[in-house]
């Protein structure tokens, strides 16, 4: 869309100019030097690499620019990924915006090295900046990769609630590329379609309205509460918005209406009203009338304010409205689109061929409304000749009595015109003319005769046509013109004009009955030489003289039919045999012959001059379709006008609604969060303790959200920083609230909570200096354990808040680019080593149970799926399985254990079998098994080697050498084997599930078999198939599972909720996204499966 000023096309022009400098310099004649060329290419690249890694911002904007021209001009630019991404988290916004470019350019070739870098993306949409937001959207919506569609959604869900609008519209951009890419998530991203089109951003609603016609653009109940809403802003959008929001409109309103045009002529009946009528006659009339059609007032909003946009600068506004118009209006408003109309013809030559297309339509149903402008359409010399047909086309419809004058002197010098083509336009227009005004047909029919003696043949064939046309009118009384073009029939060597002449001589052939047969004994000559066109008429001129002059012409039509007997086209021959066996009686004629003459002499009706454009109307006006007189892919129908119109009401919208609508972007409508609460304590008193603290904490959820989405990147330490504190006085204070439930002060403790953390919220939603956040923030905690809470429970607080703090340290890098540092987790401990016995007893709900332990040693012994590693006819009778053994950190805390089984299936000793040539990919490490020097025939052993898979599915790749051969051999781990069982209860869970939302989380629907329905049929399977931890679940239908990433230690959480009807919710929480949804995929069928 234009006006946002974060086009990338614009970098790619800067680079441009630099890239072919460059290239001629280093271009030379000689063939060394070309050789040259291409062998330095590394050299460059290493060039490229050292100003990325520079210091200075500008070498690094250089180099970006040399990358993207050198993608421009078709070159190789993929081993710079690893540089190039690095950059990533610059701070300078064009640098940004150039590696964006880069991604999207290799992110569809480049898979693997796509989906490493998403987790930089996902950090990039939490930006302060929300250029930063909105670019990072637009690459993640870019990546064509099915895996990643869960995170697309998640990712268009959280911006469509973004504070800046420019986020929201590429979240409406985006739901368009991922429906393209993922049709089953149409329900889902009606959902979002349906929130935004709530808002009341000029930016967003043409993105939105644009989304709204590619994914459901039947869904037109979507529409009837924002109607109203459209129609005002649509002044103040964008100008392609305006396009599309008017032809959505146009759409709609041809549902909601009843039709303005039906009752016309009642109006104008009334308008001319007898003067002297009584005024009792008056009112019956007034009452019919106003019985007979009322515009909706919601009709005539649209109207007007579509009116004033017929002024735009932009061609396709003012079609748009014009289109409108036609549509919608009453006839006699509809005349108001042609001036604007006709002042786009002043516009290039492809808007004068659309907006001149449109008109021609117009003006065959509606000649009044470009009458006044008739001069307009008068051909210049410099017009091409798709514009010149076009206005003589236009010219034609609106010619009557009273101009036709005028136009028939205008011909005549476009007949003279050099372009032929357009001078045999001009011909069938004159032929149109007298067609359709009777007064100056003979005018006309004498001019075209005059042009037969042309000199241009082309002028005379198309002359001929049309006089045929003419001619069928009024044969009586033109028979001196039929003579007079069959003496023109020597000279004519044009296919279609000598045909026609055959046709006029054969079907008049009474009127001239010396003439004919003349005519067809010089085609009898020459009839082996004709067009198979002129063939087909020397046959129908030979049938009708037979049957009419038999005396005469009985040879000459034998002998035609027995030359075109032998004709090479088949249709002649065709048309041969049938012609002989009705003209020529025979034994074998059936009684189709003694029909022959009604058959070939019927009255014919005379052919209809009609434009091109006569049946185009049933195409809206301003599309391709129309355009193109063709159904297009995408065309939406406009609907015919209803004959009642359906309820009006729809369309009001309650004041409520409407203030929720205003708030709706912030994630939460206002009426959920009362600012009554900030001020007076006696409410909040009133409300139960648990309502306020799940209230309270969802409403700093939101806050602490909001305060991530500011738009300035100058307050990102200070956002960062009271997000920081405002989490640590949450988690105070509901860890007070949790140890005090049993007690009558909870509500004391409740409301101090709120007021706490409303001020929090202030503090960061009003962007104040770190320092202030900061301090307001201390005190309102120590406000709350000080007053609330008794002194254990207050030391109990400490050591939750010193246990959290690394974590928020490491939220405040966003674009921090090390993605694989090893992650603390506090859940891979027992909550209970953390708190002394007698504090676990104090505190009620936090005590650890020793069935909310789950034994490791379960999920080690549970058996696990055996591998092929080498098939012992690949390895020359030596044969090697692996499985992954889930023996957590036997090799290093980060390496997943696999056990491999070698077996020698041969009948001699296999010596010195070992591991060379390792290929991994970067980042990732193996650690080797120590070789084995004799493996004895039909023996077998069994070893253990680790490998550090970096969190990834990749494949490790190896060489398992013997003493005389090598082979190559890979592993690639399941998801579920990159995970450790974690130990956790099912309160640690719930937290850290609720931190792990958003962005963070992926779900899916599954139908479960009835036998798979049971707890412990559920465990197996899911433990089975991913090394997972069982957490203890309090409810029969849910299941909970834990684990983290051997690599990084990210927490897995996995849920399955059994629902009704054997279906079930399975959800899984990771700040591991790409893992998170491999593992979601392949726990599905597991268990979904009989």
């Amino acid at each position: 869309m234009s006006g946002n000023g974060l086009s990338y096309s614009d970098q790619g022009g800067e680079a441009a100019p630099e890239l072919a400098q460059e290239a001629a310099a280093s271009m030379t004649p000689s063939a060394s030097a070309a050789f040259g060329l291409f062998s330095s290419g590394t050299k460059k690249n290493e060039d490229l690499k050292q100003m990325l890694e520079s210091s200075k911002d500008s070498a690094k904007l250089d180099a970006m620019k040399r990358i993207v021209g050198m993608i421009a001009k078709g070159k190789n630019a993929s081993e710079l990924f690893p540089a190039v991404v690095k950059n990533v988290a610059s701070k300078n916004i064009e640098i940004k915006k150039l590696v964006y470019v880069y991604l999207m350019r290799y992110a569809e070739e480049q898979q693997d090295l796509a989906l490493l870098s998403i987790s930089t993306f996902q950090r990039a949409l939490k930006d302060p900046n929300q250029l930063i937001r909105a670019s990072a959207l637009r690459v993640l919506s870019s990546i064509r990769v099915p895996i990643i569609v869960p995170i697309m959604m998640l990712a268009i869900k959280e911006a469509s609630s973004d504070l800046s609008p420019y986020v929201r519209k590429n979240a409406a951009h985006a739901i368009q590329k991922l429906y393209s890419l993922d049709p089953e998530q149409k329900d889902m991203l009606i959902e979002v379609i349906e929130k935004l089109l709530k808002d009341r951003s000029t930016l967003v609603a043409g993105s939105v309205v644009m989304a709204f016609e590619e994914v459901c653009p039947d869904r037109i109940d979507l529409i009837h509460k924002n109607y109203r809403k459209l129609c005002n802003l649509l002044v103040d959008v964008e100008e392609w918005g305006q396009v599309v929001i008017i032809h959505m409109l146009t759409r709609y309103a041809r549902t909601q209406f009843v039709s303005p045009w039906k009752d016309d002529e009642v109006v104008e009946e009334y308008n001319e009203n007898n003067f002297y009528q009584s005024d009792e006659e008056q009112k019956e009339k007034v009452q019919k009338v106003k019985n007979t059609y009322t515009m909706d007032p919601d009709h005539r909003l649209l109207l007007r304010n579509t009116k004033p946009l017929l002024q735009s600068r932009n061609a396709a506004v003012v079609m748009a409205v014009a289109q409108l118009y036609w549509h919608l209006a009453p006839k006699s408003e509809a005349g108001i689109v042609s001036k604007s109309l006709v002042r786009l013809l002043r516009s290039n030559r492809e808007v004068q061929y659309i907006v001149l297309q449109n008109i021609a339509t117009m003006s065959i149903q509606r000649k009044g409304m470009f009458e006044p402008y008739l001069k307009s359409f008068y051909v210049r010399s410099t017009d091409p000749t798709m514009i010149k047909t076009l206005k003589l086309d236009i010219l034609t419809n609106l010619a009557n009595e009273a101009n036709i004058s005028t136009l028939l002197r205008e011909f005549q010098t476009y007949v003279k015109s050099q372009d032929k083509q357009f001078a045999a336009a001009t011909i069938e227009a004159i032929g149109r003319c007298a067609t359709n005004i009777t007064e100056v047909t003979d005018t006309c029919l004498n001019g075209l005769v005059c042009l037969l003696s042309n000199r241009d043949e082309i002028v005379v064939a198309e002359s001929v046509v049309v006089i045929k046309k003419l001619l069928q009118t009024q044969p009586a009384n033109h028979g001196e013109i039929i003579k007079h073009m069959a003496k023109l029939l020597d000279n004519i060597t044009v296919p279609v004009a000598r045909a026609s002449i055959l046709w006029l001589i054969g079907e008049y052939c009474e009127r001239v009955p010396k003439i004919a047969p003349d005519v067809l004994r010089k085609t009898a000559k020459s009839f082996t030489n004709e067009d198979d066109l002129v063939k087909l008429q020397i046959l129908n001129l030979g049938a009708k003289l037979y049957l009419t002059n038999s005396k005469q012409t009985k040879l000459l039509t034998q002998y035609i039919l027995n030359l075109s007997k032998y004709d090479q086209s088949y249709d002649i021959r065709d048309r041969t045999r049938f012609i002989r066996q009705l003209i020529v009686p025979n034994e074998k004629s059936g009684a189709l012959s003694k029909y022959a003459k009604k058959i070939f002499l019927a009255q014919k009706p005379a052919p209809l001059l009609e434009s091109p454009f006569k049946d185009r109307d049933h195409f809206q006006l301003g599309t391709l379709s129309h355009t193109l007189n063709s159904r297009a892919t995408g065309y939406l129908e406009l609907s015919d006008w209803p004959g009642v119109a359906p309820d009006p009401s729809v369309r009001n919208v309650d004041i409520a609604e409407v203030a929720k609508e205003w708030t709706g972007i912030r994630g939460k409508p206002k009426k959920e969060k009362p600012t009554g609460k900030f001020y007076s304590e006696s409410e909040e008193e009133e409300e139960s303790a648990s309502g306020s603290e799940s209230e309270k904490e969802d409403k700093e959820e939101t806050s602490s959200d909001e305060s991530s989405g500011s738009y300035s990147s100058s307050e990102e330490s200070s956002n960062s920083e009271s997000d920081s504190k405002e989490s640590t006085a949450k988690k105070t204070s509901r860890a007070a609230a949790e140890s005090d439930s049993e007690d009558i002060k909870v509500k004391g403790i409740s409301k101090k909570r709120s007021t706490s953390s409303s001020s929090d919220t202030d503090s960061t939603s009003s962007k104040e200096s770190s320092s202030d956040s900061k301090s307001e923030s201390d005190s309102k905690s120590d406000t709350v354990s000080g007053k609330s809470v008794s002194a254990i429970s207050s030391k109990k607080e400490e050591t939750t808040v010193q246990d959290r703090k690394a974590p928020n340290k490491q939220d405040v890098f966003l674009l921090d680019l090390d993605d694989f540092c090893p992650v603390t987790t506090p859940m891979a401990v027992p909550a209970a080593a953390l708190l002394s016995p007698s504090l676990t007893a104090d505190l009620e709900g936090l005590s650890l149970s020793s069935s909310s332990v789950i034994d490791v040693a379960t999920q080690v012994s549970m058996p696990t799926k055996t591998h092929e590693l080498l098939h012992r006819m690949s390895g020359k009778g030596l044969a090697a399985n692996y499985h992954f053994s889930r023996q957590p950190g036997i090799f290093g805390d980060c390496m997943v254990s696999v056990q491999v089984t070698v077996t020698n299936t041969t009948d001699q000793k296999i010596e010195n079998i070992h591991i060379e040539e390792k290929k991994l990919p970067p980042g990732m490490r193996m650690h080797e098994f120590s070789p084995i020097e004799c493996l004895e025939p039909a023996g077998s052993i069994t070893v253990s080697m680790g490998i550090d898979f970096c969190d990834s599915t990749q494949t490790a790749s190896f060489q398992l050498c013997t003493k005389d051969d090598h082979f190559n051999v890979s592993i690639q781990p399941p998801v579920g084997e990159l995970l450790l069982p974690v130990t956790m209860s099912e309160k640690d869970f719930k937290k850290e599930q609720g931190m792990l939302t958003g962005m963070n989380e992926t779900s899916a629907t599954i139908a479960v078999a009835p036998q798979n329905s049971t707890r412990l049929v559920i465990i197996e399977r899911v433990v089975k198939a991913a090394n997972l931890g069982v957490v203890p679940s309090g409810q029969d239908n849910i299941h909970r599972f834990a684990a983290k990433t051997v690599h990084s230690g990210s927490l897995m959480l996995v849920t399955v909720e059994l629902k009704e009807s054997s279906t079930a919710q399975l959800v899984i929480n990771t700040e591991k996204t790409v893992i998170g949804s491999i593992l979601l995929r392949e726990l599905k069928p597991v268990l979904s499966q009989g």
